[in-house]
């Protein structure tokens, strides 16, 4: 199942968030310094907020089929916490001797945790149409190519659920209307767990230039978006600026 994910279901969007366009603010991003490490502390931040996120939804997900679902067995979280124990546990406090100990191998909370960790990781591909626009300022469409690859790999993954030639070779089983609802309801969080994390990322981003200029370094004039040119300068990547009464006072020549 694993191996799935990684290597099919996640493949599409992989290759289709390399379409993305630039974003909308990109002009308007401070000079980096050459310093800056690639991941830095606040990035980390938000890649373990959201591998945390995805880590308790798909197992509170697979809980859920076993202490709530109308299929379920409805069985106590002690009893799922030690279902090892199934098979002629007494006297430990609380027995199994209204549960069928077949229930824990049952594939279908399986089913319900996998689809989660899918769902979430295309609805992630979302948020990665921009490390720190949002989705109203970047939707969905700007990338269709995108769309096109959840599409593909929701359908791969319907096709392991329902085809039982499938189903057998993964472990899973067919899921019912209640069951995709507790899906998308473990899954659609983390939408609004990365807008939160983008919003902090654009305040942080803000103190860049005021960092720039108490460090009395050049930058780019407001409200006009000249060609760039990126150079190393003090620690920081100055802007130097090219404009058209430039180009004809030196001769359109570069220095």
């Amino acid at each position: 199942q694993l191996l799935w994910v990684n290597l099919v279901t996640d493949g599409l969007p992989a290759m289709a968030l390399s379409f993305n366009p630039p974003d909308v603010d990109v002009m308007a991003q401070p000079p980096r310094s050459k310093r800056d490490k690639f991941i830095d502390n606040w990035l980390l931040t938000r890649y373990v907020a959201v591998g945390l996120y995805v880590g308790a939804a798909t197992v509170g997900a697979f809980a859920w089929w076993f202490l709530a679902a109308e299929e379920g067995p409805k069985v106590s979280l002690w009893q799922l916490t030690h279902c090892h124990m199934c098979e002629g546990a007494t006297g430990l406090g609380e027995d199994f001797e209204s549960v069928d100990c077949a229930v824990f191998v049952d594939p279908r909370p399986r089913s319900v945790a996998l689809s989660t960790l899918v769902m979430i990781e295309m609805l992630n591909a979302l948020n990665a149409i921009s490390e720190n626009c949002s989705l109203l300022q970047m939707p969905p469409w700007v990338n269709p190519w995108l769309l096109l690859a959840i599409l593909l790999s929701l359908a791969q993954h319907v096709a392991i659920i329902y085809m039982p030639a499938l189903a057998n070779v993964f472990g899973v089983a067919a899921m019912d209307g209640e069951d995709w609802a507790a899906v998308m309801g473990a899954s659609v969080p983390v939408l609004f767990l990365d807008e939160i994390l983008k919003v902090v990322s654009r305040q942080r981003a803000t103190e860049g230039p005021a960092e720039a200029a108490a460090l009395g370094l050049p930058l780019p004039p407001v409200g006009r978006l000249p060609s760039m040119r990126m150079r190393a300068y003090t620690g920081y990547s100055a802007v130097r600026t090219t404009t058209p009464d430039d180009k004809s006072a030196t001769g359109d020549k570069t220095h």
